[in-house]
């Protein structure tokens, strides 16, 4: 079966509901550890492993002025605790991690849209 590639359908933040902008080219990032292979001077080498966060970016949301939806992102970010996340692409399948909104939040009134970012530590998991 081929691979099923598409538009995020919607992302939940702290248990509410985004829709993504269809075409909103995200990329995501699972965390875990990124490894680097660096020489001995005897020629043999060593791996370096590093722990990274899971992180989410280029998320285009519709924002909702009557919902209140970028005060509810900044009060998140105004906030010290990590929330969960759920990102559900057009393959039906849905990736699971708890962290925060990161970067800025801004709101463009011409397309009635915000573009996130979003990180935490572990590893965004697929449900």
């Amino acid at each position: 079966m081929p691979a099923i590639a598409g538009s995020m359908e919607s992302i939940t933040i702290d248990g509410r509901s985004f829709a993504v902008t269809a075409d909103a080219d995200t990329s995501r990032k699972l965390g875990g550890f990124e490894n680097e292979v660096q020489s001995n001077g005897d020629g043999t080498a060593r791996t370096v492993k590093t722990r990274v966060p899971w992180s989410l970016t280029g998320v285009v949301i519709e924002i909702d002025d009557t919902a209140g939806d970028q005060e509810f992102l900044q009060s998140l970010q105004n906030s010290n605790r990590n929330v969960p996340i759920t990102a559900t692409y057009v393959s039906g399948v849905s990736y699971q991690a708890t962290g925060q909104v990161v970067g800025e939040v801004v709101f463009s009134n011409q397309s009635s849209s915000a573009s996130l970012d979003l990180s935490g530590s572990g590893e965004m998991t697929p449900q």
